[in-house]
């Protein structure tokens, strides 16, 4: 068990994915006080962040813009507090899907296959695609403005539905495989979780509407194909820069071999949240997960030889 800490959890944030975020404050937050820890809760606006004296340090239950892009996270830097996460710079290569795509590339990271679209009137991208395909805001989490397109006469109406949530549309290829996700926690790459939605795709409803969506850890796969899952997952973590804990998002074509979506930085923290998921398939609670992210945090920030 930690120390007793005087925890500042943010949550809400002026993000799409507040209310995600709430739930998942409001979880982090139980939890650290049953551990006996003092929490202050804040729902925070960009530019106008302020801590408690005596902070020792900051849970990050934020998602989407301002949470997740880096924002924040300069924030917390300037004030000389440390916080749970990625950094800056992570944070903000992460949750820009395109630069994500880039540094997964560099790194021999393997990923589907994408085009960048920015105008409304983008044609078509020509015979090397077709259907299907998935749109993508470059720049938001939890599915938001996400579509999926399998005829090319729905193209026009999903790429404007997406164009609404970002000016930067990311279009690729479909993997019709299986879902999965790897959770990150300090040098531990998670079981496996594979996510089956009921109906349809994972979209944002069959994320968040419980009942929609089943989900399977330890994912029930050939060991050989779960160790280059995880592999797959370590290596987009350490692409763009990650520390201390994230989920990575992986498909899993016919074939067993993975092909990585995305990182996500701040991953949902309720206690059916996919990371507390995974963590518990190898016996750590979610109270205990909780005091593991904030002791990461804290440790960073310790002197060498001084109690953490």
């Amino acid at each position: 068990m930690s120390l007793p800490r005087q925890v500042v959890v943010l949550l809400g944030g002026p993000s799409a994915e507040r209310e995600v975020s709430l739930r998942s404050g409001a979880a982090v937050a139980a939890a650290l006080r049953s551990a006996g820890h003092t929490v202050f809760e804040r729902d925070p606006s960009p530019g106008t962040l302020e801590l408690p004296p005596g902070t020792d340090v900051v849970f990050l239950a934020l998602h989407g813009t301002y949470g997740e892009d880096g924002t924040v996270q300069a924030e917390l830097e300037r004030l000389g507090v440390p916080y749970t996460g990625c950094g800056v710079e992570a944070s903000r290569v992460a949750f820009d899907k395109q630069l994500a795509k880039q540094r997964f590339i560099a790194s021999g990271v393997p990923t589907p296959r994408f085009l960048t679209l920015t105008s409304s009137q983008a044609p078509w991208p020509g015979a090397d695609w077709a259907p299907p395909v998935v749109l993508k805001p470059s720049r938001q989490g939890s599915s938001v403005g996400l579509q999926f397109v399998d005829r090319t006469e729905d193209f026009p109406a999903a790429l404007l539905e997406s164009l609404r949530h970002d000016h930067s549309i990311l279009l690729e290829e479909r993997i019709l495989g299986r879902e999965t996700t790897v959770g990150i926690l300090g040098d531990i790459v998670l079981p496996v979780v594979e996510v089956v939605p009921r109906q349809g795709a994972y979209d944002y409803q069959n994320k968040y509407t419980p009942g929609r969506t089943d989900y399977f850890c330890p994912a029930p796969f050939d060991p050989a194909v779960t160790r280059r899952i995880q592999q797959s997952a370590w290596a987009a973590f350490q692409a763009v820069g990650g520390r201390d804990y994230a989920r990575v998002d992986v498909m899993v074509r016919a074939d067993g071999q993975p092909s990585v979506l995305e990182v996500n930085t701040l991953p949902g923290m309720t206690e059916t949240s996919l990371l507390p998921k995974a963590a518990a398939a190898l016996g750590i609670s979610f109270v205990e997960l909780c005091e593991r992210m904030m002791d990461l945090a804290i440790r960073r920030q310790a002197p060498s030889g001084g109690p953490a």
